[in-house]
């Protein structure tokens, strides 16, 4: 289990929230309200204050990275660090079978990643944080720049990784994917996580 105690920063938080394993959690709410900064927060890539905890473990305790292995961001706009999209994932990775998946060329591994538009980096970038190592999937508007077909795929690769214990925290502007991928759905506003009103009895 995921547990966010008290995550704060640059006017985002206290932030508390529970993430079970097979569960997703997706949040709205308008620009600027917060969502990525607490995603951020939660993959410990800015100072906060507050505690992240992933099966009792917190993440103050064990270094950076392998956090990040446990728990992984994938921002909307992913950075890259090679010039090509095998480049960015570890010997030993079958792409020629996991790009499909999502409905990438198997060619691709070779590719640039220049050459890659910028649904085709999302979908890389998603499979990039599929590690077995990973244990939650912080995600950040996962499915924006997607055809109707990719989105699907893109779900239903998210779907099966819940159904093996993996969490999802979605952050989205799209209510109909936050209504088809949370099991809940929160909103954050003016920096603070709150249940829409419809659904507080879910929620408390």
């Amino acid at each position: 289990m995921l547990e966010l105690r008290g995550l704060r920063r640059l006017g985002v938080g206290p932030v508390d929230l529970r993430l079970a394993p097979g569960e997703c959690v997706a949040i709205q709410g308008r620009s600027g309200a917060g969502k990525s900064v607490l995603l951020r927060m939660v993959a410990d890539l800015d100072p906060h204050e507050g505690e992240a905890l992933l099966d009792g473990q917190a993440c103050s305790a064990m270094p950076a990275p392998q956090w990040r292995r446990l728990v992984s961001y994938v921002a909307a706009d992913p950075g890259w660090w090679a010039e090509d999209v095998a480049g960015h994932f570890a010997a030993g990775r079958d792409l020629a079978a996991e790009l499909p998946l999502l409905g990438l060329d198997p060619a691709a591994a070779g590719w640039a990643v220049a050459r890659l538009s910028t649904g085709e980096r999302q979908r890389v970038a998603l499979l990039r944080a599929l590690t077995p190592q990973n244990r939650v999937l912080l995600l950040d508007e996962p499915t924006s720049g997607l055809d109707p077909q990719s989105r699907d795929q893109v779900e239903a690769l998210l779907r099966q990784r819940m159904a093996d214990g993996g969490a999802v925290l979605l952050v989205t502007h799209d209510p109909e994917l936050a209504q088809r991928m949370g099991h809940r759905r929160l909103r954050m506003e003016e920096g603070r996580l709150q249940a829409p009103a419809h659904e507080q009895e879910v929620h408390e």
